[in-house]
């Protein structure tokens, strides 16, 4: 037996989250068994904790989008019971049940392994959101962005996504410029790296003018909406956002005038369908890159019985930094 956080639906379409026990009898069908050690909270962990947003397919079901273990059983060659591995993305927390429970039974094409230098615990400090705001590095870098260049603009800094992208640019050497709406978070984004704050309301109106002054090396964008298209016209010539988020919305009133006069670009980052290769580049960068410092700083470490609430808290935009779930607390 072991235990789990399940969200179950009753007849009326009310969805109730609880920790119950279960046997690995229950768990999926997989290749890999993996003793979970900690799991993290990320805005779709909140949509799956409650209603489900559309990404819950089947109830009962065990959410928790990423998680970090060993290995306790395998019908795979690459995987050997005490191997330690992480996994994120592959619907795995939506369509397929996650890290939310002290066992999870997955496709061994879903795993990588865990990189030297990291721990399961910050491995998960990490978790999608570190592994999303490096894939934006590296694509930021894959389209010219270099130390020097000029600022990077972080929208959402002190969510998830934002706090590791903070931390990783800064380490690399980058001149960080944070945006927030919370000025209580001010020394803690300065503390992580930020050398400049940008106040939400400065930035988080409807594009007026189709170009401003170049201002903007290169963007992380979790945010999305009129902050996006305003960032867009702030761009130096040849910039990127590199677009993670919609925390402000799904629409963009944009202009394309940026993109032809000066030669802008919008980068999608999808971290769920990710290839192994690449994966395997991002981890090893985090190891890398990431200060333990900084990332320890930015961490809240619960139980599985604070999931229902951290679920509300994310969705509400309350959670700073990143929630950890050791799932044996």
């Amino acid at each position: 037996m072991f235990k789990a956080l399940v969200v179950t639906k009753d007849d009326s379409g009310a969805t109730h989250a609880a920790v119950t026990s279960l046997e690995v009898g229950d768990l999926p069908a997989g290749d890999v068994v993996v003793a979970v050690e900690y799991s993290t909270v990320n805005y779709k962990d909140g949509l799956c904790l409650g209603t489900g947003g559309g990404l819950v397919r089947s109830y009962p079901h065990v959410p928790g989008i990423d998680f970090a273990g060993t290995v306790e059983a395998s019908d795979d060659p690459r995987y050997r019971p005490g191997d330690k591995v992480v996994l994120t993305g592959w619907r795995v927390g939506e369509s397929h049940w996650g890290g939310y429970a002290q066992k999870a039974r997955v496709k061994a094409d879903w795993l990588v392994p865990l990189p030297a230098g990291l721990t399961t615990k910050q491995a998960m400090a990490v978790g999608t959101a570190g592994f999303t705001s490096m894939l934006a590095i590296l694509a930021l870098e894959d389209h010219g962005l270099k130390p020097g260049n000029g600022p990077v603009l972080v929208t959402g800094a002190a969510g998830g996504v934002g706090s590791v992208a903070v931390a990783l640019l800064a380490a690399a050497g980058y001149e960080v410029a944070a945006v927030t709406g919370r000025p209580e978070t001010e020394a803690y984004l300065r503390d992580l790296g930020a050398s400049q704050i940008v106040p939400r309301e400065t930035i988080n109106e409807t594009v007026k003018r189709p170009l401003e002054s170049e201002t903007w090396a290169g963007c992380i964008d979790a945010v999305g909406g009129p902050m996006m298209a305003r960032v867009l016209g702030q761009l130096k010539s040849g910039g990127s956002i590199a677009s993670v988020g919609l925390a402000g919305g799904a629409n963009l009133p944009a202009s394309v005038v940026p993109f032809l006069l000066r030669g802008v670009n919008i980068l999608g980052i999808d971290s769920v369908l990710q290839p192994y290769a690449r994966r395997v580049t991002a981890w090893d960068r985090i190891a890398r890159d990431m200060p333990k410092d900084k990332l320890e700083a930015m961490v809240g470490l619960h139980g599985l019985a604070d999931l229902p609430q951290l679920g509300v808290d994310i969705l509400a935009g309350k959670v700073k930094g990143r929630a950890v779930i050791d799932v044996n607390a």
